[in-house]
């Protein structure tokens, strides 16, 4: 079974009717979703044929939580739609498709690729704030 077999295709009727809530937020959730985010960001260093591009993403994403190709192919064909992904499938034996990064997609990796930064570098202050809070929210004992 193919990859392409695996995955279930784009609900355009679907699509439509999130865009028409709020189009802006629907690009914003693909962009950075949790494997959006990691996809996006490998694509800036180079194009990927799919089973590459599934061993970089899983490698970055955290061990033993492996991107499925399902997952992959959703979140690649999600990216495509949006114009950030471009799709090259070679006509040839056996069949060869490449992904890379559309004008587009590369100025939303870099957004992408800035604020992931920003979090690996400021995560320190992020985890004293977040003891800071729990501390003031625990119960203090009663003295009499």
């Amino acid at each position: 079974m193919t990859v392409s077999e695996q995955v279930t295709p784009v609900d355009p009727l679907a699509f439509s009717q999130a865009e028409g809530m709020c189009p802006h937020r629907l690009v914003l959730e693909h962009v950075t979703s949790r494997w959006g985010v990691l996809v996006l960001i490998e694509l800036l260093s180079r194009s990927y044929r799919f089973s590459e591009l599934r061993r970089a993403v899983s490698a970055v994403g955290g061990p033993g939580r492996p991107v499925s190709e399902k997952m992959l192919a959703q979140t690649l064909q999600t990216l495509e739609r949006d114009g950030l992904v471009h799709r090259d499938a070679k006509p040839v034996i056996p069949p060869r498709v490449d992904y890379s990064l559309t004008g587009l997609g590369r100025e939303a990796a870099e957004q992408v690729r800035a604020l992931a930064l920003w979090t690996h570098t400021r995560m320190p202050d992020v985890q004293r704030a977040r003891r800071a809070y729990d501390e003031a929210r625990e119960p203090h004992p009663r003295t009499s």
